[in-house]
C-alpha cells in the first residue's frame, strides 16, 4: 500500500509510521506542519529509507493538501494531524477549531477530490483517528461504545467530535470511504511531555514537583502506543467502510496510580540522591476545568470483528516507557528550548 499520513511527526503519528517501515513493505508520504509537537527526531532513524518521504505543511492548506495527495496517489490515508492536549485548548480554543476541524474538513474534501477525479472505487480508504474524550465523562459502571453518545467537556473534545462528524457526514452524504477509531489514552515512546506519563517521569528526573490534578482520582484507561498503532492498521485493512471502532488497553487507573507507579519504578531505576523516595515530590494542585472524572472503553467490537486485544498490560507498557526514557533522555531534554519546560498550561482564561 502507499499510506498518506498526518501528523506522522507526532506521538502517536510517528509510532506508526515507525511501526509501517519496520514491520511491512508499505510506502509511507508523512505531511506534517512541524508545530511544537510534531519532532522530526521521531523519524530520525527511517529519514533515508526509500520507503518513507516527509512533506512538511499544513492540513488547513487546501492547494497544499490537493497537490500532495495527487501526486502521491495513495491508497489510503491515515489522519492523526490535530492539536491534542486539553490544557493547551483551554489556553487557546481557536487554534484547536482550525486544524481540529478546518483541517479536517480540508483532507476530507481534498480526498473525496481525488477519488472523483481519479475515479476510484473500493481502492482507497480514509481513516480518522479520534479520542474517547468527545463522549464526555462517565459514571462508575459505564463504559463507552461506538453507540455512545457525544458530551464533549473541553474545547478539544469538542473540537475532535466536530471533526468525527464532518467524517460521518463525508461518509453518508457523498459515500466516502472513511472509518473512524476513538481510542483511549495513549502513553509510550516519544510522547510530548505535557501529557501526564512523561511529564511525571520528567519532573523526576529533575526532582520538580509533580502536579496531580485535585485529588488524583480521575480514572483513566490506559493504551500502550504500539498496540495502538498495530488495532489502527487491523482497522484500516479489515475495518468497515462507515464503521465506528473502538481502541482501549483494558486498563482503568486513577491518575494519582499512575504517578505512584513511575515513582516506585523510578526509586529502584534512577534513586534520589537523598535516598528519599520521588513520591514525597507529589503536589496537588487546583483541578483542570471541565476536568472528565473518568474515561473507559469497551473494546468488544474490535476484538470480535477483527480479533484485536492490546498486548501489553499497564504493567509492562509503564516498565518499556520509564525505560525508553531513560535511554533516551536527551531526546526529552531538547525539548526544553523554550518550547516546552513542563510549566503547568490552561490556566490563562
Amino acid at each position: 500500500m502507499k499510506i498518506l499520513i498526518t501528523g506522522g511527526s507526532g506521538f502517536i503519528g510517528s509510532n506508526f509510521v515507525l511501526q509501517q517501515i519496520y514491520s511491512t513493505n508499505n510506502t509511507i508520504l508523512n505531511l506534517d506542519k512541524l508545530t511544537y509537537a510534531g519532532n522530526p527526531e521521531n523519524l530520525y532513524s527511517i529519514q533515508n529509507y526509500e520507503r518513507y518521504d516527509f512533506v512538511q505543511g499544513d492540513i488547513c492548506d487546501n492547494t497544499l493538501v490537493s497537490e500532495t495527495i495527487s501526486n502521491f496517489q495513495p491508497n489510503a490515508i491515515v489522519h492523526f494531524a490535530a492539536e491534542s492536549h486539553v490544557d493547551r485548548s483551554i489556553d487557546d480554543p481557536m487554534e484547536f477549531v482550525n486544524t481540529n476541524i478546518i483541517g479536517t474538513a480540508t483532507m476530507l474534501d481534498a480526498s473525496l477530490k481525488y477519488c472523483e477525479d481519479n475515479n476510484i472505487n473500493g481502492e482507497f480508504k480514509f481513516l480518522h483517528v479520534s479520542t474517547d474524550e468527545v463522549f464526555g465523562s462517565l459514571g462508575d459502571n459505564e463504559f463507552f461504545t461506538e453507540t455512545t453518545s457525544y458530551d464533549p467537556s473541553s474545547p478539544y473534545s469538542a473540537s475532535k467530535a466536530g471533526s468525527d462528524h464532518l467524517v460521518r457526514a463525508w461518509q453518508r452524504t457523498y459515500g466516502f470511504p472513511a472509518l473512524i477509531t476513538n481510542c483511549s489514552n495513549n502513553y509510550g515512546p516519544y510522547q510530548f511531555p505535557e501529557k501526564l506519563v512523561p511529564l511525571m517521569i520528567a519532573n523526576c528526573f529533575d526532582e520538580k514537583p509533580l502536579p496531580v490534578y485535585g485529588e488524583g482520582l480521575n480514572v483513566r484507561d490506559w493504551l500502550f502506543v504500539e498496540d495502538h498503532c498495530e488495532a489502527i492498521y487491523e482497522v484500516l485493512q479489515n475495518g468497515k467502510i462507515g464503521d465506528i471502532y473502538n481502541i482501549g488497553g483494558n486498563n482503568e487507573i486513577r491518575n494519582i496510580d499512575i504517578v505512584n507507579t513511575i515513582c516506585s519504578s523510578l526509586d529502584e531505576l534512577k534513586p534520589r540522591s537523598n535516598g528519599k523516595s520521588y513520591i514525597d515530590l507529589i503536589t496537588y494542585v487546583k483541578d483542570r476545568p471541565g476536568h472528565d472524572f473518568r474515561y473507559a472503553i469497551d473494546a468488544t467490537k474490535i476484538k470480535n470483528t477483527l480479533n484485536w486485544e492490546p498486548k501489553e498490560t499497564f504493567e509492562t507498557g509503564i516498565g518499556k516507557t520509564i525505560q525508553w526514557y531513560l535511554d533516551n533522555e536527551s531526546w526529552w531534554r531538547e525539548i526544553q528550548d523554550g518550547t516546552y519546560n513542563q510549566e503547568r498550561l490552561g490556566i490563562k482564561r
